[in-house]
Formats: structure tokens, C-alpha cells, sequence
């Protein structure tokens, strides 16, 4: 395990940059932690003209803010967060193989862009799952479905096949391919993921393929996924003026709360997120 951080800012797009940022000012021990800085969604705007003072397209942005994180020197990590566990006094979130420790957390984790898959939602946890490394031993020897949603995700779909008889992998880009043999391509996302009491099948233009589990494989897995007992509205965590969860430390900011899908809400939720967090420590010293 990493050392224990006083937070964990959770999600890299302008609410989690920005409530790291924040947390920077505020003199707090943070790491900052998600698979890239900034964002899919923010690289690829066309045109920001939401942000006060710049004007642009996405991958200027990103420039600008990439300036500016590298100067106020933010501890940033290259993962993908897969759970975030509320301990007696603390927060473990894992990673994969590794996990941090921290004393409050903020999710900035953002929101699904695409739609999800009929029956996704339905089967957590009954066989639907966000994350190759936690479950795929689970289904050792069984023919099991991974939805890709880019080539950033092969290597999650290649793990499976190590223990999996076979992987269908629906591919939500052009041209993939693996390595391993027991991988069946499938162009673009399924139609419904169907069963009783587990996931039993998956379903594509009128034809089921029996499987064991569906593993969504996508940087925005839902919330809900992410950290049990969170209260949420179906795809968005709900919070208060100061940004708290119904978790105690546990803040949200972002998409992730709702509409707007904005760069400037982000960046205010973000900065309001920080600021709560640092008075719940405070609190706790008292």
C-alpha cells in the first residue's frame, strides 16, 4: 500500500484537476489520482468557451492546464480507480494491484458519455462488473463478455482471457485485435445483457451468446460501482450545497453530480469539494 495521504482526489477531468489544485493552496497532503490528467472529454472540445479567460479548443487546454499543474507541482498517479472502501477512520482506495490510504476523498470521476447497455445497471454485482483485475479469477475456465471502450483497454481484455475459457469482446473501436487466441472479436457495443438471478447471456442484433459475467471495461464506471452505500440517482451521486455525500469525508464534484455538464461547474464543485474536505479534517483534530 502507497503511504496515507490526509485526501485522494478521485477523477481526472477539471473537477478533480481543480480540486487538487485547491487542496494544493490549502496546504494538504493530496494525491491526485486517475488513468490521465485532464481528460478525454476535456481533450477533445472542439471549442471551450465556458471557462472565463480562455479561449480555444480542448487540446489547448489541456496544454494550458498541464502549464500550470506542472508549476504548483500536484502529486498526480496514473491509475484507474476501481474502489473506494470507507473504513473506521479512513478511505482505501485500490488500483488495480496497488492502494492508497487517505483520511477523507473527494469523486470527480465524471460521467458516462455513451449510454449504457440494456440490463448493465440491473446485473452489478450479479455478474456485471468494472474491473478485470478484481473479478476475472472469479470466472476461471468460464466463456465470459468484456465491452472495450478503447484500444487503452486491451490489456484489461487480454488478463481476462488468462483465466477465462473464452472472451467475447464487443470492441467500441475500429480495428481491434489481441494477442491471445481464446479472444472473439465483435465490432461495436451489444444490444442487453439478459439472465435470471446472474447474468446468463449477451445480446447483439437479434443473436444470444451464454456467458458467465459482463465486464464493462471504460474510464467512467457508475458510482454506485465504485463505492458501496453511496446514495445516488441512478447514474449521479448525490451531495449537498458543500459538496458531502451521504458518506462522511466523502465528497463529489463534477459531472458526476448532475447537470450541468459544464467545465465551469467542475471547476466551482471542485473547489468547494476541497475546501469541505479540509474542514473535515479539521474537525476531526478537535
Amino acid at each position: 500500500m502507497d503511504r496515507e495521504f490526509e485526501l485522494a482526489v478521485v477523477g481526472g477531468g477539471i473537477a478533480g484537476y481543480t480540486a487538487a489544485l485547491t487542496a494544493k493552496s490549502l496546504k494538504l497532503d493530496a494525491v491526485w489520482l486517475a488513468p490521465e490528467a485532464f481528460g478525454e472529454k476535456t481533450r477533445a472540445a472542439e471549442y471551450v468557451r465556458n471557462f472565463p479567460s480562455f479561449s480555444g479548443d480542448g487540446v489547448a487546454f489541456c496544454e494550458a492546464l498541464e502549464r500550470q499543474r506542472a508549476h504548483e507541482n500536484i502529486a498526480f498517479v496514473p491509475v484507474r480507480v476501481d474502489g473506494v472502501y470507507a473504513q473506521r477512520e479512513e478511505f482505501l482506495l485500490t488500483a488495480g494491484e496497488r492502494s492508497f490510504s487517505a483520511q477523507t476523498a473527494i469523486l470527480a470521476t465524471g460521467g458516462e458519455r455513451r449510454g449504457s447497455v440494456k440490463g448493465e445497471r440491473e446485473f452489478f454485482g450479479r455478474g456485471v462488473s468494472y474491473c478485470a483485475v478484481c473479478d476475472g479469477a472469479l470466472y476461471r475456465g468460464k466463456t465470459i463478455a468484456a465491452v472495450v471502450a478503447s484500444p487503452a483497454f486491451a490489456e484489461e481484455a487480454e488478463y481476462l482471457a488468462s483465466f477465462a475459457e473464452r472472451v467475447h469482446c464487443f470492441c467500441l473501436y475500429p480495428a481491434a485485435a489481441f494477442r491471445a487466441e481464446n479472444i472473439v472479436v465483435h465490432d461495436g457495443a451489444p444490444d442487453a445483457v439478459e439472465g435470471g438471478a446472474r447474468v446468463e447471456q449477451i445480446c447483439k442484433n437479434g443473436q444470444a451468446l451464454r456467458v458467465s459475467a459482463v465486464f464493462f471495461l471504460k474510464n467512467s464506471a457508475p458510482p454506485q460501482a465504485i463505492c458501496g452505500g453511496l446514495k445516488t440517482d441512478g447514474a449521479h451521486i448525490i451531495t449537498d450545497r458543500k459538496c458531502a455525500t451521504n458518506l462522511p469525508g466523502l465528497f463529489a464534484a463534477g459531472d458526476v453530480t448532475g447537470t450541468p455538464y459544464q467545465f465551469a461547474k467542475a471547476a466551482g464543485e471542485g473547489l468547494v469539494a476541497a475546501y469541505s474536505a479540509r474542514d473535515f479534517l479539521l474537525q476531526k483534530k478537535k
